[in-house]
C-alpha cells in the first residue's frame, strides 16, 4: 500500500508567517514622517528592494528547498567562509537592533506610568537592562517557550494593534476630523535634492526586511512550486497595505510636530480615544503593543542565536568551540551569554550619548547598514547560483530569464548602496548639525569592528 506525507504548509500558513516576522509596529511611525509622501517612499522601496527579494528567494527557496535558506545559498555560491560571515552578519544586526526595541517597548510603557520617563536616559538605560537578561533568561528554556510566545505575541502584540491603528484611521476620516496631512502632488512627490529628505528611508527598507527567512519551511509547502511564490507574492502585497495603512493612520491623526520616533504610535491610540471619550481603552492598546513586542524580542534572541551556533559548529571554528555548549532544554547558554553582553555594551549608548532619541537613531541606522551588507550577499549569490549551479533545476525562475535576474538583482543593490549611504545622513531634527561627524565616526567604528571580528575570528579556520 502506498503511503504519502501530507506537507503541512500551504499558501495561507506561508503568507501569514511571512507578514507576521516582517510587520513591525516600530516601523509605522517612523514612516509616517514621511506624511503623505510616505506613499511614495514606500512604492519606491518596493521596487528597489522588496520585490526584487520575494522574487529571488522565490527562485532560490524552490531550487533548494530542503536546506537552510540565505545561509545555505551564500555558502554555495562563494564558499564556506562567506556563508558564515553572512549568518554572523544576520546575528550581529539583531544584536544592534534588540536595544531599539526594548526602548520602543519602554516608550509605550511611560504613558500608562509617566511620559517623561522616556527622556531619562540612566532610567531607560537600566530598564533595558532588567528586561534584557531576563528575556535571556527566557532564551535559555529553548525553543518551545519560544516558539509559543512567538505564536501568542504575533497574533496579540503585532496584528491587533496594527488593525486597530487602521481601523481608528477610518473612523477618524469617516467622522470628518481634521487631518495632519495634506493631500497634493506636491506632498506625494518629496524633494529629494538633499539628503535628510531621505534619511527616513533607511529605517523604511530595514522593515521590509526578513521576507527570506520563510525559505527554510520551503520543503514543507504543498505543491511549492506554484504554492511558494504564490504565497510570497501575496505576502508582498499585505505587507505594504498594512505598512502603508498603519502609517497613514498615525500621520492622518498625530501632527506633524507632535510626531515621535518612539511614541508615535501611542500618541495616534491616546488621540482618537480621547476624542471619543474612550480613554479607558488606550492603556489596553499600550499593553498589547508592550507584550507583543517582548514576545518578537524572546523569539528573535534565540533564533539568529541557533543559526550562528549551527553554522560554527559545521564549519568546526575550533576558537568558538566554548560557544557551543548546549544545555538540556537545548539552548546555547554560550552564544546567548555573548549575546547579553554585547546588548548590554550597546545598551550603553542611551547614556554616553546625549539624548535617548539620537541614541535610538544610531543604532536604528547601524542595524539597517550591517543589515544591508546581508543582502549585497544575498543579491549577488543568486547572481552567481544562477551560472554556477544551472544544472539545478529551478522549479519559479525570475521572469525574463538572465536579463530579468540582472535587473533584479542591480534593483537590489542599489537599494543597498542606497540605504548605507544615507544611513550617514540623520535627519536634522534627531541629530543637530555640528554632531554629525561624531555620528558618522561611532557608525564608521561600529560597523568596521562588528564586520573584522568575524574574519580574524575564521581567519586560517575555514577553508
Amino acid at each position: 500500500m502506498k503511503t504519502t506525507t501530507t506537507k503541512p504548509l500551504g499558501v495561507f500558513s506561508l503568507v501569514m508567517m511571512n507578514v507576521i516576522a516582517v510587520d513591525s509596529l516600530r516601523s509605522l511611525p517612523v514612516a509616517a514622517q514621511f506624511g503623505y509622501s510616505l506613499l511614495f517612499f514606500y512604492l519606491l522601496a518596493a521596487i528597489l528592494f522588496f520585490i526584487p527579494t520575494a522574487l529571488i528567494t522565490a527562485e532560490l527557496a524552490t531550487a533548494w528547498p530542503n536546506t537552510g535558506g540565505a545561509y545555505i545559498w551564500i555558502r554555495t555560491a562563494f564558499g564556506a567562509r562567506w556563508g558564515w560571515f553572512a549568518i554572523w552578519l544576520q546575528w550581529i544586526y539583531n544584536v544592534v537592533w534588540y536595544p531599539t526595541i526594548l526602548v520602543f517597548v519602554i516608550a509605550a510603557a511611560a504613558y500608562l506610568f509617566d511620559l517623561q520617563l522616556v527622556h531619562h536616559q540612566r532610567f531607560v538605560w537600566g530598564l533595558v537592562l532588567c528586561i534584557w537578561w531576563f528575556i535571556t533568561g527566557l532564551s535559555c528554556l529553548g525553543l518551545r517557550v519560544s516558539n509559543w510566545l512567538s505564536s501568542a505575541g504575533a497574533l496579540v502584540g503585532t496584528l491587533i494593534p496594527m488593525l486597530v491603528v487602521i481601523i481608528v484611521a477610518f473612523f477618524w476620516l469617516k467622522s470628518a476630523k481634521p487631518l495632519a496631512i495634506h493631500f497634493s502632488s506636491r506632498a506625494l512627490f518629496p524633494d529629494l535634492t538633499g539628503f535628510n529628505h531621505l534619511s527616513f528611508l533607511t529605517t523604511v527598507i530595514f522593515g521590509l526586511m526578513g521576507l527570506e527567512m520563510s525559505a527554510v519551511h520551503a520543503g514543507d509547502v504543498c505543491n511549492p512550486q506554484k504554492n511558494y511564490p504564490r504565497a510570497l507574492f501575496w505576502s508582498v502585497g499585505l505587507v505594504l497595505l498594512t505598512l502603508i495603512l498603519g502609517s497613514l493612520a498615525i500621520a492622518f491623526i498625530v501632527p506633524a510636530q507632535q510626531l515621535s520616533i518612539l511614541t508615535g504610535l501611542t500618541d495616534t491610540y491616546v488621540i482618537f480615544f480621547h476624542n471619543y471619550h474612550l480613554e479607558f481603552l488606550a492603556p489596553i492598546m499600550v499593553a498589547l503593543i508592550i507584550i507583543g513586542s517582548l514576545c518578537s524580542v524572546s523569539t528573535w534572541a534565540i533564533g539568529p542565536t541557533r543559526g550562528l551556533l549551527i553554522a560554527t559548529f559545521e564549519n568546526q571554528i575550533s576558537s568558538l568551540r566554548w560557544l557551543l555548549r548546549i544545555n538540556r532544554f537545548g539552548a546555547p547558554v554560550g552564544l546567548l551569554l555573548v549575546q547579553g553582553v554585547l546588548v548590554s555594551l550597546l545598551s550603553s549608548l542611551f547614556v554616553l550619548i546625549p539624548t535617548v532619541n539620537e541614541a535610538y537613531w544610531l543604532l536604528s541606522v547601524m542595524t539597517a547598514q550591517l543589515a544591508v551588507l546581508f543582502y549585497v550577499l544575498f543579491f549577488l549569490a543568486a547572481l552567481s547560483l544562477r551560472y554556477r549551479e544551472g544544472y539545478q533545476a529551478r522549479i519559479y525562475r525570475i521572469p525574463g530569464g538572465n536579463i530579468g535576474l540582472w535587473l533584479t538583482v542591480c534593483l537590489g543593490l542599489s537599494a543597498c548602496l542606497l540605504t548605507f549611504i544615507i544611513g550617514f545622513f540623520p535627519p536634522a531634527g534627531i541629530v543637530s548639525l555640528g554632531k554629525i561627524c561624531k555620528f558618522d565616526t561611532i557608525l564608521v567604528i561600529g560597523i568596521a569592528i562588528f564586520c573584522l571580528l568575524p574574519y580574524f575570528v575564521t581567519r586560517s579556520r575555514i577553508q
